[in-house]
């Protein structure tokens, strides 16, 4: 009897893998950093006939926050539709430097059947005792990262103290920066932000200022619209008048890298007379009495505007803004109070055709719940119909 041995067929089922990279700042270190270790990767994959090659996933100057980092997302979609069954990683801090983020994401992806290899700390995701070494080094890279971020706060305050300005002028309208970094006045922007005071000073507000910026086409810092907004901030920004101050605001913490307002949390710092001012210190000091002055009006306007019982419960079907009470012919016998839509009163028919309709009208309804009035036309009549907001 003649026995023969039928050996099994091998297939070999490739792994689809990838590898992610990060580098958290724009400098050149950090850049050349990150071409090595895409590099790297790339070779690593082509040359080796067991890996199907996905692709390198690569985030520049971002935290180690995964909301925040478009790559990382990209990646973690791709695994999540099963077209992805290893990941490679040049270690922890580079996945992330949070510990929930480093477990919550490598729970999610083992849960997959997706592998990740810290290559570094030499450790995979599908060993056993993976999960509590990967808690034990990312909770040290995350104490790095507190350090690191400790530190340059540190390096930032001491440089305020003894007055060093660190001023980015490519979203501040009227300077440059000369060879040793110093504010320098541009004098084309300068003319915009001395024209902005002067207009204020004379009494216009920040929202007649801007529209008619915009409707000359003067240019903003970011060739964005003229809002009321810029306005402000313009003439609210104490380096026109040749002071500074430093740590407007601050990080919450070194995970998020979230800005925040300072207001008192830490210190700030206030330098006078750092620079050459674009306005004088009388022109500035009299912009900010017209702005507070305004905001007083406005306070006392809306108070005055909320003693009627249907102030902010009627609404303009057409834009969606509340009516306003207003006195029509006020200084004659045939005077006559409606109510109008605030954005035609504010910004004219360009911006909305406007609804008017007579307080005596809307005095019969007996309205209780915010209502949305729209007035047609019909035969030269005016007519209404009311609907309830929402």
């Amino acid at each position: 009897m003649r026995v023969r041995i039928i050996e099994p067929i091998k297939t070999i089922t490739r792994k689809r893998v990838c590898a992610y990279a990060r580098v958290s700042s724009e400098s050149e270190a950090q850049g050349d950093s990150l071409e090595n270790q895409t590099a790297y990767y790339k070779q690593l994959f082509e040359s080796n006939p067991e890996y199907e090659f996905i692709g390198i996933f690569a985030d520049r100057a971002t935290t180690g926050t995964k909301e925040q980092r478009p790559e990382f997302q990209k990646m973690l979609a791709l695994a999540r539709e099963h077209k992805i069954d290893r990941i490679l990683t040049k270690s922890i801090s580079r996945f992330a430097r949070n510990t929930m983020i480093v477990l919550e994401v490598v729970r999610e992806l083992k849960s997959l059947g997706v592998e990740i290899i810290f290559e570094k700390e030499n450790i995979s995701s599908f060993d056993g005792d993976g999960e509590l070494l990967l808690t034990v080094l990312s909770s040290f890279a995350q104490e790095e990262s507190k350090n690191i971020s400790d530190n340059i706060k540190w390096r930032y305050k001491r440089n305020f103290e003894q007055g060093q300005v660190a001023i980015n002028t490519t979203r501040f309208l009227g300077y440059d920066k000369d060879q040793y970094g110093d504010l320098v006045i541009n004098r084309t922007q300068a003319e915009i932000v001395e024209r902005i005071f002067n207009d204020c000073v004379n009494g216009k507000g920040a929202f007649v200022i801007a529209q008619e910026l915009q409707n000359e086409g003067v240019p903003t810092i970011t060739g964005s619209k003229w809002h009321s907004s810029t306005i402000l901030n313009i003439l609210r920004n104490e380096k026109y008048k040749g002071d500074v101050k430093l740590q407007k605001t601050y990080s919450k913490d070194h995970l998020s890298k979230k800005k925040c307002i300072n207001r008192g949390e830490v210190d700030s710092y206030y330098i006078e007379d750092n620079h050459s001012p674009i306005v004088t210190r009388e022109v500035w000091d009299e912009a900010q009495s017209q702005i507070g002055s305004r905001i007083r009006g406005n306070v006392d306007k809306m108070e005055y505007q909320n003693r009627y019982p249907l102030t902010g419960m009627l609404f303009c079907s057409k834009c969606g803004n509340t009516l306003r009470r207003r006195t029509w012919n006020s200084k004659h016998d045939c005077k006559k109070i409606v109510w109008q839509c605030s954005t035609y009163i504010n910004e004219g028919k360009n911006s909305c055709l406007g609804t008017a309709i007579e307080d005596e009208v809307i005095a019969r309804m007996n309205i209780q719940n915010k209502t949305v009035i729209k007035e047609t036309m019909r035969n030269g009549q005016k007519h209404y119909s009311y609907t309830c907001k929402g």
